[in-house]
């Protein structure tokens, strides 16, 4: 067998099992969101607080296992970071190819004021936070009038153009050599050094994450956004401001972004360009489109299986990306709702899947 034939045949057998594997998942969290659904308020109340003290408790579940507790924090980094980003795609219905360039603005600006200017971290977090969102603002003011597959370059070439800003402006970022040393958060004097601290901290900015998408999806802002993904015309015909809705999207994804950022630098005590590529914004993108566009819950399950996924299959790290196109293309064609569907938390789960 040829190198071109191998290759072949492991790009179709391992994305063939893959695909398999989430189909059978998705299966699974159909049954289990229709049971869900079909629970009173009180039990579904129960249900959600269950699910949250589990994830509390995970630390110490791992506590003796550093290489499973260090990847659920990159769990929670990428759920957070594909949260971000369906403010912008699931909401407002923008396709966005470049949302890691504010997670690379939130990492370097954190790595700068705590590095060079001797910042405290949680003043520079905030700070990450707000340059993010100034850098959405400028980006999203000119090009959000954009459609389709023109806004899709233009945040691609955002993002190509900050990055090779980080590689070349040496005197300040220290180009391709990056930024070491960006010290750990402290709380009342306490270091926070552990994988454990940063689990927590991400799970709180996860959880705040949720309860934002929440408040805004079911807030009038929220059915705006909604109505303007669904039918702009209609949508501003009925007084609705697309542009002002949509550039709020963008800034709120891109200052979330911002603070993810801020941690990862943190938490890895290094940043360099090559941690903020385009390939990151495509994982981020697919994570949201694997998970179901819009939908919070399916999110949360997409970025944790793409999380997981490369680290527990390592042996075929050379055809990851690969992997993920072909997984793209086939979701889009047999389940186009993602994992967990928009459709299937409101009840419709029967009717979309009959759709599909």
């Amino acid at each position: 067998m040829t190198n071109i034939s191998k290759v072949l045949f492991n790009l179709i057998l391992y994305s063939g099992i893959l695909y398999l594997g989430i189909i059978v998942l998705s299966k699974i969290f159909d049954i289990g969101t229709k049971r869900f659904m079909n629970l009173d308020n009180k039990k579904r109340k129960a249900t959600t607080f269950i699910f949250l003290i589990l994830g509390a408790l995970l630390p110490l579940i791992l506590a003796n296992n550093t290489y499973a507790l260090r990847t659920s924090v990159l769990v929670l980094i990428y759920i957070v970071l594909a949260l971000s980003l369906n403010f912008v795609l699931g909401f407002a219905g923008q396709l966005s190819m470049g949302h890691s360039a504010f997670y690379a603005v939130g990492a370097y600006t954190t790595a700068i004021l705590t590095v060079t200017y001797h910042v405290p971290f949680w003043i520079a977090l905030i700070c990450s936070a707000i340059v993010s969102a100034i850098f959405g603002l400028l980006l999203g003011i000119p090009t959000l009038r954009l459609k389709g597959d023109y806004l899709a370059i233009t945040t691609i070439g955002f993002s190509e153009i900050l990055r090779l800003v980080l590689i070349n402006w040496a005197s300040f970022t220290r180009g391709p050599a990056g930024i070491p040393g960006i010290p750990s958060p402290k709380i009342f004097g306490y270091t926070i050094s552990s994988n454990t601290g940063y689990y927590y901290i991400l799970y709180i900015l996860a959880l705040l994450t949720i309860f934002i998408s929440y408040r805004l999806l079911n807030s009038r802002l929220g059915r705006g956004l909604v109505a303007v993904k669904d039918d702009e015309v209609a949508a501003e015909a009925m007084g609705i401001n697309p542009t002002f809705l949509k550039i709020l999207a963008f800034v709120l994804g891109a200052a979330i972004a911002g603070l993810a950022g801020g941690i990862f630098a943190s938490f890895i005590h290094y940043v360099n360009p090559d941690n903020f590529t385009y390939m990151e914004s495509v994982v981020m993108l697919t994570m949201v489109v694997l998970g179901g566009v819009g939908s919070i819950p399916g999110i949360i399950v997409g970025a944790t299986v793409l999380t997981i996924l490369p680290e527990a299959l390592r042996g075929i790290s050379t055809y990851r990306y690969a992997i993920y196109g072909i997984l793209l293309v086939m979701m889009m064609i047999v389940r186009p709702q993602g994992m967990i569907s928009m459709s299937s938390l409101k009840g419709g789960a029967k009717n979309e899947n009959s759709r599909s």
